[in-house]
């Protein structure tokens, strides 16, 4: 019994349940922080003429900015207006690629 007290603070089981947080954090807490701040950035660099889509799937041409509302044109005289957060910046760069692919 005295033995098993003596390994204290050090012992396997103790250092498996610190290290549990440990490996949350950098495998789930941090990507998605990234993934948030790219998102942020993308959000903060949209100007007008850009085509883009939406997370509903929608594809349209940023028209105006307003603070964060943004009007897309997505026909000929036909706007919507969306959030900047609504804007996917993975749908958006994979739409990009498509339509690049698609010219060449």
């Amino acid at each position: 019994m005295i033995l098993l007290q003596a390994a204290g603070i050090f012992s396997p089981a103790n250092l498996i349940l610190l290290l549990i947080p440990l490996v949350l954090y950098f495998f789930t807490y941090k990507p998605q922080m990234e993934q948030n701040k790219a998102q942020q950035s993308f959000g903060n660099s949209l100007e007008k003429g850009k085509e883009v889509v939406t997370t509903g799937g929608v594809i349209g041409k940023i028209n105006k900015i307003e603070g964060l509302v943004v009007t897309l044109e997505v026909d000929k005289n036909t706007f919507l207006r969306v959030t900047k957060s609504s804007i996917d910046r993975s749908l958006t760069e994979s739409y990009a690629k498509a339509t690049a692919a698609e010219k060449v």
